[in-house]
């Protein structure tokens, strides 16, 4: 067998979607953080009393990491499309996909339209298609020819992912419980650190309707006039609450970094705008294409990037990821770049096929950054995994709240009684 051969992983015999497992940095051994997840590991049915003891001790090693990594002075949490799959019950690629390009959910034939384009443009992609390809592919095409039929067709598919990424948060099944309870752990810093950052590569409305439930600020650089309009300088803005004697900072603001836009966002001219149902041809959106790349240098993704970009260089900085599967090179490379350049940098990586993409390395459908950090790891760098569902992870994390002397010598002292069991 050859060396290219032996570095191809194996598919995992075992299903571990979804189990909640940690991988600490230098281990090849994941831990289980819940019984379900123990069985499948261990491939064992019955849980001994030893077992649930160490699992419990497990739980409570990765909530010990949370809860210090929630202390640091700069806390980032960077969701992925993944993070409104779940109990969301947002769209999929291949929903957006069989909903913009087939006859039915099985996408086993495309509409007449469809496959018109598809010929057109010389996309034959059929047993995996991928609507970022097509598209990537369209807008090839409409570089160099001008194809009213196309570039309509462009727009009506653009207003179909517009449609499906914002229309499912109406639905009674959509279940966004998960991101108020991050908000209420996370966005509950002391108001003397900086507010904590969320960056998302979705477009839907996840996080502003989880904290208009909450009733909790959110400042995403947009203006507070009746006209929203975008400039980042709103982002160095805060809320305070004032008195006739002394003024405080407004506890739970936290910053929105929209990465890839919003389904809110609607491009006028050199500006953009939130208004509550923009046209395709004018929604600010860098839609699922490979030439994503590119758009990212576009305002305002170029300010958003840029805040992005400086937020993972900074010292005595953590960030914590959720659903992003490290296949938008854009945001994969800086964060790769950013924990080898960056010491006091860690990172906390979560998705519900954890498990399955460091494994793959690559391979089988996982991004090659899964394989690159988990090398990483194995040298020490400051890289934890996590596998999990969304909401799952964000049970683990403990309420972030200050710690009074008394709790924290009470902490140190259990942890030192564990180190020497």
């Amino acid at each position: 067998m050859s060396d290219t051969a032996r570095a191809v992983p194996v598919p995992l015999e075992v299903n571990y979607s979804g189990q909640l497992a940690y991988l600490s940095p230098g281990s090849s051994v994941w831990k289980a953080l819940s019984e379900s997840a123990y069985r499948v590991i261990q491939r064992v049915t019955d849980i001994e009393p030893e077992a649930q003891t160490r699992i419990g001790q497990n739980r409570q090693n990765v909530i010990d990491l949370f809860s210090g990594a929630l202390q640091y002075t700069n806390l980032g949490f960077f969701a992925g499309s993944g993070t409104s799959l779940g109990a969301a019950k947002g769209p999929s690629m291949w929903k957006l996909w069989t909903s913009a390009m087939c006859t039915d959910a099985t996408g086993n034939q495309l509409t007449e339209l469809g496959q018109e384009v598809c010929t057109k443009i010389r996309y034959s992609e059929r047993e995996n298609p991928n609507i970022e390809h097509f598209l990537s592919q369209c807008d090839g095409y409409l570089s160099f020819s001008d194809d009213p039929e196309v570039a309509a067709f462009v727009t009506t598919v653009k207003a179909q992912i517009l449609d499906l990424c914002s229309g499912f948060l109406f639905d009674d099944g959509a279940d966004i419980t998960a991101y108020r309870y991050l908000l209420q752990k996370l966005a509950r810093r002391r108001v003397r650190d900086p507010r904590l950052k969320v960056f998302t590569t979705n477009y839907d409305m996840c996080f502003e309707t989880a904290a208009s439930d909450l009733g909790i600020t959110v400042i995403d650089g947009f203006s507070y006039t009746r006209s929203r309009r975008f400039d980042g300088r709103h982002f160095s803005y805060d809320v305070v609450r004032r008195e006739a004697d002394r003024q405080d900072f407004v506890e739970g603001v936290f910053h929105l970094h929209k990465l890839h836009g919003s389904v809110s966002w609607e491009r006028e001219g050199n500006e953009v705008f939130e208004v509550s149902q923009p046209r395709a041809d004018r929604a600010c959106l860098i839609y699922p294409a490979k030439g994503k790349y590119q758009q990212a240098f576009l305002q305002p993704h170029l300010e958003l990037l840029s805040r992005f970009l400086d937020f993972v260089r900074q010292p005595n900085t953590c960030l914590i990821t959720a659903g992003f599967g490290f296949n938008d090179d854009h945001l994969s490379e800086p964060i790769f770049s950013a924990i080898q350049a960056n010491p006091s940098l860690k990172l906390i990586l979560t998705d519900h096929r954890c498990i399955e993409h460091v494994h793959n390395r690559g391979h089988h459908g996982s991004s090659p950054y899964w394989g690159r950090f988990a090398d990483l790891a194995a040298r020490g760098f400051d890289i934890h995994f996590i596998g999990g569902s969304f909401a799952d992870v964000v049970d683990v994390i403990p309420s972030l709240r200050a710690v009074s002397p008394a709790e924290q010598l009470a902490e140190a002292v259990r942890r030192v009684g564990r180190a020497h069991e």
